[in-house]
């Protein structure tokens, strides 16, 4: 290998020296001496090059991968061959490989690996959508560039999905500690499979390790197609629910509950890093530039102060403007309990009431699944008083709660209050809702035929028993008869006209 070293190929790129080796090919530093950069250097063994089908996956590489122009794929530059050899000539990346980076550090920061994640899950929906399968998504083949930037590359076993496949019936291509079920048994691979590795990717991101280990390949693939994958949060309890649960989707056996495509996946990924920041309170390496680039439906999930860094100068001199003038209006509030008291508007001759941080529990009594939850780990998000941050209900199909008579939050205003008016802020008008009280722990589940009542609980909103259409910044009057109350449940009863879900920035109490 090494008297390659020095070679110069079709009189043009210099071989300066051997970077890794791989079943098929060697990987060189080299030198373009025509414009004068460095690139890399994939060089097919001479061994393998005299195998037809071998020689034509080379190729293919090459076709398949050139086609592709996205920020997070190594690109191709050329293509050719000398005395017979063929090679590939792609973009020089500076760095380390994704797995040499988890080698080094172990388990990354948990918003660093979602960012991570991201950028690989977007590599992946370009390439499905040009109708490219990687085959072989791994944390080796991923560069992370001097800024920290992932780079996927080696579609060394990628093959179109509209052509036939050149390997043998049963052969399994691809590393085993990320291959998919599918993929260990020989079955046609897809998109999906893709998804599959990535969701081990970013196990091991989150973990420092894969999740099987065994005597040899075959063994590990099995357990691919056995085993469930390990619970995340036992390796590693701090991941939230909400990114527990991508991972196990993304590594579902079954095709049907695993996400169907890139974008799917994506979405909840982008959703998961803006949660997890939130609850870190801070961005560090990779994520601070992804953040950046969230859509605004995910960025909503960020504190006010996150959203945009260019403008964290502009947010603080306002801040100070408003504190100054703050300083010279009277303004009395009455503060119980251990949190602050609720920055949502309160109606002339009302005053705030403090609610704990951890006042706002989510409500789904009639959930048929027995889970009788609502993404507990963001619900307090609701009583944060950050109107940027938000806890959402499930997402529903249809327009309707899948045939529940409502869910909802509820807020532990302890030891108990006489409250006059509940105010709800939402990004998602047009729902239907209600506002229920009760002095009992709220059940957990109740009876698919029982009423709240059944659950201790009693309306005292004043609209009448009729549901109230819930606004941007909605003002609830209460009227509880001066008796005082421990729980205060927002009843959600209708989703918004084309909405799928309800989303929450705030809800107080005001008395």
């Amino acid at each position: 290998m090494s008297t390659l070293v020095g070679t110069l190929l079709n009189g043009r790129y210099r071989l300066d020296a051997h970077v890794g080796a791989g079943g098929m090919s060697m990987v060189y530093r080299a030198f373009d001496t025509v414009l004068e950069r460095e690139v890399a250097i994939k060089l097919m063994h001479r061994e393998v090059a005299a195998h037809a089908d071998q020689l034509e996956r080379f190729r293919r590489e090459a076709r398949a991968v050139a086609q592709l122009n996205h920020p997070h794929i190594v690109t191709v530059i050329d293509a050719g061959e000398d005395q017979g050899v063929p090679y590939i000539v792609f973009e020089y990346v500076e760095g380390e490989t994704l797995k040499e980076r988890i080698r080094r550090t172990g388990q990354l920061p948990i918003s660093e690996a979602v960012a991570y994640a991201i950028e690989i899950a977007r590599a992946l929906e370009c390439a499905h959508q040009n109708g490219i399968v990687h085959r072989d998504v791994k944390p080796q083949n991923v560069l992370v560039d001097p800024e920290g930037r992932a780079k996927i590359t080696d579609f060394g076993i990628a093959r179109t999905l509209s052509e036939e496949g050149l390997t043998a019936d049963g052969r399994v291509l691809g590393t085993t500690d990320y291959v998919s079920p599918e993929q260990a048994l020989g079955h046609p691979v897809t998109g999906q499979s893709d998804l599959y590795s990535l969701g081990i990717v970013l196990f091991e991101m989150l973990t420092g390790s894969v999740p099987f280990a065994g005597e040899n390949q075959v063994a590990v693939a099995m357990k691919h197609v056995r085993e469930q994958v390990p619970d995340i949060q036992t390796r590693r309890p701090e991941v939230s629910s909400v990114l527990a649960a991508v991972v196990d989707r993304a590594t579902s056996k079954s095709l049907e509950r695993r996400y169907p495509d890139a974008d799917t996946m994506l979405t909840d990924l982008e959703d998961a890093l803006a949660l997890e920041t939130a609850r870190a309170g801070q961005a560090t390496g990779e994520a601070t530039a992804v953040l950046q680039t969230l859509p605004a439906k995910a960025r909503r999930r960020l504190p006010l102060r996150m959203r945009d860094g260019r403008r964290s100068a502009l947010v603080l001199a306002l801040v100070l403007v408003l504190a100054a003038a703050a300083a010279v209006v009277v303004i009395t509030r009455t503060h119980r309990g251990t949190g602050g008291a609720s920055d949502v508007p309160a109606s002339p001759q009302l005053s705030a009431i403090s609610l704990a941080q951890d006042a706002a529990h989510d409500y789904n009594p009639y959930d048929p699944s027995g889970a009788g939850t609502q993404h507990p780990d963001t619900v307090q998000l609701a009583v944060d008083n950050t109107p940027g941050t938000y806890w959402d209900t499930e997402t529903y199909t249809g327009g309707t709660l899948n045939n529940k008579p409502g869910v909802g939050l509820y807020v532990d205003a302890k030891p108990g209050v006489a409250a006059r008016q509940m105010v709800v802020q939402t990004a998602t008008p047009g729902f239907q809702a209600q506002v229920w009280v009760s002095n009992r722990q709220p059940p957990r589940l109740l009876s698919g035929n029982s009423p709240l009542t059944a659950g201790g609980w009693q309306e005292v909103d004043v609209s009448g028993g009729r549901p109230i259409t819930v606004g941007d910044t909605q003002q609830i009057t209460l009227d509880t008869a001066g008796q005082r109350f421990r729980y205060y449940l927002l009843w959600i009863t209708k989703l918004p006209p084309d909405g799928d879900k309800v989303s929450i920035d705030e809800v107080g109490l005001n008395r």
